[in-house]
């Protein structure tokens, strides 16, 4: 049986919970409650953990209990217990330079100047995984990048990042069964406003 594990990023702790940072944290807990899973802390992990399955797919979520420029620990502990290969390792991950409301895969490549993607490389010594890119949109000047980011988006932005999150979820067991690319034009092909999305089901 397959085994995989989905690591979203974020910082721990209530104050940050709803912030844009987190849109991983709430992608795995989105997960976590379609499943009837409960994310348990796990020292020996680094991080709040559960497993599930999704058909014949086992999957471990989790969310580093470091905060988020120590998101490698937690993805190198997991890989390594477990010994599951980076190519079934999949984090997900606010993107700024996305529009609010827009998602899309990506295998490999730089890190966009985000911490948690920067300390996963360093410490996995691999760019060889997926990544869920929730598009948060930037702040109207640069300087002003780690308020906005740890700031609440605002009403109108919740809701488009909600959707963003919502089609990532069901596409989930297209991206486990190895349809990756069905997937990618799926939620590609959708707007920040979520148009043409909702094509992928939990039965993939």
């Amino acid at each position: 049986m397959r085994l995989y594990a989905i690591i979203g990023l974020g910082n721990p702790g209530s104050q940050y919970h709803q912030t844009r940072h987190n849109c991983g944290f709430r992608l795995v807990d989105a997960l976590a409650a379609q499943n009837n899973a409960e994310l348990k802390l796990n020292a020996r992990l680094q991080s709040k953990s559960v497993r599930i399955r999704i058909g014949d797919i086992r999957v471990w979520l989790a969310q580093p209990i470091t905060y988020m420029n120590r998101s490698g620990e937690a993805f190198v502990r997991i890989a390594r217990y477990y010994k599951i290969e980076p190519s079934n390792m999949i984090v997900a991950h606010d993107e700024l330079d996305l529009p609010a409301g827009t998602v899309k895969l990506k295998k490999g490549g730089g890190t966009g100047g985000h911490n948690g993607l920067t300390d996963i490389i360093s410490r996995a010594g691999t760019r060889d995984f997926l990544r869920i890119r929730i598009g948060i949109g930037k702040p109207a000047h640069r300087n002003d990048t780690v308020p906005y980011v740890l700031s609440l988006p605002s009403v109108h932005d919740r809701t488009l990042i909600d959707d963003a999150i919502f089609d990532a979820v069901q596409c989930i067991p297209e991206i486990l069964s190895g349809q990756t690319e069905r997937a990618m034009n799926i939620l590609h092909s959708r707007d920040s406003s979520g148009v043409e999305n909702r094509q992928c089901s939990p039965n993939g």
